[in-house]
């Protein structure tokens, strides 16, 4: 089965898409299941849509109607994204845009994720398995169900090693760390910003925008204005000090998104103790990391058969390494290779089932 993957991160710029080919065989301890990352891509949203996107986040109050449009043109662009992806494939998982994330007191009460999946059903002509956030939200999750999945695979060799492990996901800051490298850290502003409330809870904890806006550091100057490249050099130290007090006692870490590609940010994280790897060591392309979740992720929810329509979910499959996920794989294979489909509780990888967003279609299967 290919499946592809698609999602807008937290930098709101455009659609990652992602084809990824799994193939099955029969292995001691269950069906093995390797995974091939085809074509894939980054393709900007259009000006005017991310103009309008950036206005109503938080702390934007946008009215129903322009949620509803933003709903519309966001999947427009998701579906226009889709098509144009010369290969084959025979599902999407489809992420969307995330807009809100409620938390109240800790816990996850809501997610919101634009991005009208039956615009890319009726371009593709292809099943597409979507609301991932929201079902695992329903199963007392923190609305993250794609990470789970491919983390797990990624640490198996270091954890049957004894070593303590963790994934670590970042976003970019600013393009290449240049703004950051410019500029120096705001000692007064860095203390202030350290000192969020959030940043003490006890995981599991998600937050967003609603809390991190643009507007946030506003008031920690005092009335003073911070030059931009000292407020990226002080927020990159802020992401490498939070980052390092979460994994304090982690042996070995494995980084990947936007934010490895940010010599400043990787440059502090590695100053801290612990081993700090990109996901590309081990044969999984870093910044298609996301896109990558999707595609285990689609292939437990899509249909057991891709000729149909409607969606026939497999909850209970369940991802397990097998093996050395860093060993003897085939080439051209991203090692995030294993998959038992005997239908063990699916709590204990993250919630597999998740809503269908197939719509009937008038499209030719591509």
């Amino acid at each position: 089965m290919k499946v592809l993957g698609m999602v807008s991160g937290t930098s709101h710029d455009g659609v990652d898409v992602a084809v990824v080919e799994f193939t099955e065989t029969p292995g001691e301890d269950g069906d093995v299941v390797r995974a091939r990352l085809g074509e894939h891509r980054s393709v900007p949203y259009s000006p005017a849509l991310r103009a309008d996107l950036v206005a109503a986040l938080p702390p934007g109050r946008p009215g129903f109607a322009q949620v509803c449009a933003l709903d519309v043109r966001i999947g427009q662009e998701f579906a226009a994204a889709a098509a144009a992806v010369g290969e084959r494939f025979d599902l999407v998982c489809s992420h969307g845009q995330t807009v809100f994330h409620r938390v109240d007191d800790g816990a996850v009460r809501g997610t919101l994720q634009l991005g009208q999946p039956a615009w890319t059903a009726e371009a593709t002509g292809v099943p597409v398995v979507s609301d991932l956030r929201t079902a695992d939200v329903v199963a007392g999750g923190q609305g993250a169900p794609l990470v789970p999945l491919l983390d797990r695979l990624l640490l198996a060799p270091f954890l049957a090693r004894g070593l303590t492990s963790a994934a670590l996901n970042l976003g970019g800051i600013d393009r290449d760390g240049r703004l950051a490298a410019a500029g120096a850290v705001e000692g007064g502003l860095l203390t202030a910003l350290l000192a969020e409330e959030f940043s003490s809870r006890s995981p599991p904890e998600t937050t967003g925008e609603e809390l991190f806006h643009p507007g946030y550091v506003t008031p920690f100057p005092r009335g003073r204005t911070v030059p931009r490249p000292d407020l990226l050099a002080t927020l990159t130290e802020l992401t490498v000090r939070t980052v390092a007090d979460a994994l304090t006692g982690v042996d070995v870490v494995v980084a990947s998104g936007g934010g490895v590609r940010n010599p400043v940010l990787l440059a502090g994280l590695r100053r801290e103790p612990g081993q700090v790897l990109l996901a590309d060591d081990l044969g999984c392309p870093a910044g298609e990391r996301p896109e990558l979740h999707g595609g285990p992720r689609g292939a437990c929810a899509g249909p057991a058969d891709p000729g149909t329509r409607g969606c026939s979910h497999r909850p209970g499959a369940e991802f397990a390494a097998l093996g050395d996920a860093a060993g003897d794989q085939p080439s051209g294979t991203t090692p995030v290779a294993t998959t038992r489909l005997s239908g063990t509780s699916p709590r204990s990888a993250g919630r597999v089932g998740s809503r269908c967003g197939c719509a009937p279609s008038s499209g030719a299967r591509r």
